[in-house]
């Protein structure tokens, strides 16, 4: 039986509820938090050993999510019977001496954009509660092929059109502090890993909805080269832009994921064939030859508690490499419009015109002026001429540095209440720049967003590091390197299954 938050919520009642009705008794409270504390690298290797079982694995990340997804919202949909009924089989092909690949056994959530056979793929979306895809998209068919099992499929802004301020399904809360975002559009996905409900997750990334949250939670979050992971099977949003990418809570948690996620589909229109590596391997080559860039215009604006963050990881990467110089990348701000707003309608057209009333009000009124507005075609191609021309050269930009350096945001993460005020607002004000990752979906470069400190006030504050096309080596090798030269990424939030949960203001 798989069941939707909402359902979910209303079974269990609440925390206490919760610890009531969980199938797995409070015994194994203390053996299951130890469980879910191990990375995924750290999980699939005490699975392989014998040390812990799939099943033991599942049951640990249920009954986290039993006690601490209604006060987070992370999920959507928990996919319990059949997330046990695959760790069953997965345990016995294990007696038998038979490995699926490297995930064997290790729980996985997936963003509800991303479609999973026979379970609810939402899109965050009222439009979308019924719907029931028939075949799993690539990306998850590869995983599950790993040997990794789907837990449960995790909360979004509304067909990721945003920060994770708006859904069907209400909100997710960042595990560090309620109140607050987590970041979006995968931000159940964020607040899932952040949380320890499951050890990695799939996000989808637009203009940084796989690295915002991994800024804002305190995790790992990778938007691999344009192409590099298959996107059939994932509901568009802006396809020319779209990415898939793995999250976890480690770096190479990440490289593990990859390994698996990256391939050629001649199917998907937006697939580019590029020859497989190990990006596990490539997390051991010497980074002291790397030299680091540091685009000036990526540090404006800065929070000063993100500045001071971001000034001290630089300072431990000027000792673990060459060091550091000023850099220039491509200014995108003279471009004309990508034509975001005509991919929007290529493939929501119908829905708004004949179901416009389940879209959230936010997602709404932008579709709607599309339709209403559409680009003129001419635009639209000339658009993807210059970012056709923008990808083909971007490579040449990396002249005397090997990979670019900068914070991944330039605030940590705001209070939800404000963000779904302005979100309502009939006359939103522009928003100032708070986001460094867009111009790397425009450029289709990987970039990780990895943590480097916190503020005062202990939200998290992330680090983006980026390369030419293709070199995930290199920026997985430069996020390890400064993973294991700092400590920020072993911290995890105060969560206590009486933790009140604050309200939000309700949108229009």
């Amino acid at each position: 039986m798989a069941l939707t938050r909402r359902e979910f919520n209303t079974l269990l009642g609440g925390a206490a509820a919760s610890a009531a009705l969980s199938p797995f008794g409070s015994a194994l409270a203390a053996d299951s938090s130890e469980l879910t504390s191990l990375s995924l690298t750290s999980v699939a290797a005490a699975i392989r050993a014998g040390k812990a079982t799939a099943t033991q694995a599942v049951q640990a990340c249920l009954s986290r999510i039993d006690i601490y997804d209604p006060k987070l919202d992370a999920f959507i949909t928990v996919m319990k019977d059949k997330a046990l009924a695959q760790a069953a089989a997965l345990d016995a092909e294990q007696k038998a001496g038979k490995f699926r690949g490297p995930l064997h056994g290790v729980p996985i959530a997936i963003k509800d954009n991303i479609d999973t056979a026979g379970t609810l793929t939402t899109g965050g979306s009222a439009l979308f509660e019924d719907r029931v895809p028939g075949v799993d998209a690539p990306v998850v068919a590869s995983l599950m092929a790993a040997g990794a099992i789907v837990i449960g499929k995790t909360n979004l802004q509304e067909f990721a059109m945003g920060g994770g301020e708006t859904s069907y399904y209400g909100p997710a809360r960042n595990p560090w502090n309620l109140a607050h975002n987590t970041g979006g559009s995968s931000s159940g996905s964020g607040a899932a890993l952040a949380a320890f409900l499951s050890y990695g997750a799939l996000g989808t990334d637009t203009g940084g909805s796989v690295r915002m949250p991994a800024s804002y939670c305190g995790i790992v979050g990778l938007k691999p080269t344009y192409g590099l992971v298959p996107i059939r099977g994932i509901l568009p949003l802006v396809l020319s832009l779209d990415h898939c990418g793995p999250m976890a809570r480690t770096v190479a948690d990440c490289a593990l994921m990859l390994n698996s996620m990256a391939g050629y589909d001649k199917f998907d229109i937006t697939s580019a064939e590029h020859a497989r590596e190990d990006y596990v391997a490539a997390l051991s080559q010497p980074v002291s030859g790397f030299r680091i860039g540091l685009p000036p215009s990526y540090f404006d604006g800065l929070e000063p508690d993100v500045a001071k963050a971001v000034d001290e990881a630089v300072a431990v990467l000027n000792k673990l490499t060459k060091g550091s110089k000023e850099a220039n990348l491509p200014s995108i701000t003279s471009r004309p419009s990508l034509g975001a707003l005509g991919e929007y309608m290529a493939y929501h057209e119908q829905y708004v015109k004949s179901s416009a009333a389940k879209y959230m009000l936010p997602e709404r009124r932008r579709l709607e002026a599309a339709l209403a507005a559409p680009p003129k075609a001419a635009d639209y191609v000339r658009a993807k001429w210059d970012l056709e021309l923008l990808r083909r050269t971007i490579d040449d930009s990396f002249n005397g540095f090997d990979l670019v350096v900068c914070p991944t945001q330039r605030i940590v993460a705001p209070k939800l209440d404000d963000l779904i005020t302005r979100a309502y607002s009939t006359t939103p004000s522009n928003p100032l720049v708070t986001s460094n990752c867009s111009p790397f979906n425009i450029f289709g470069l990987p970039s990780i967003s990895l943590p480097c400190g916190f503020s005062k006030s202990g939200l998290p504050i992330g680090l983006m590091i980026s390369g030419p096309k293709f070199s995930e080596g290199k920026v997985l090798a430069l996020a390890q390197a400064y993973e294991q030269a700092t400590q920020w990424h072993l911290r995890k939030p105060a969560l206590s299954p009486k933790m009140v949960v604050p309200a939000v203001v309700k949108g229009a």
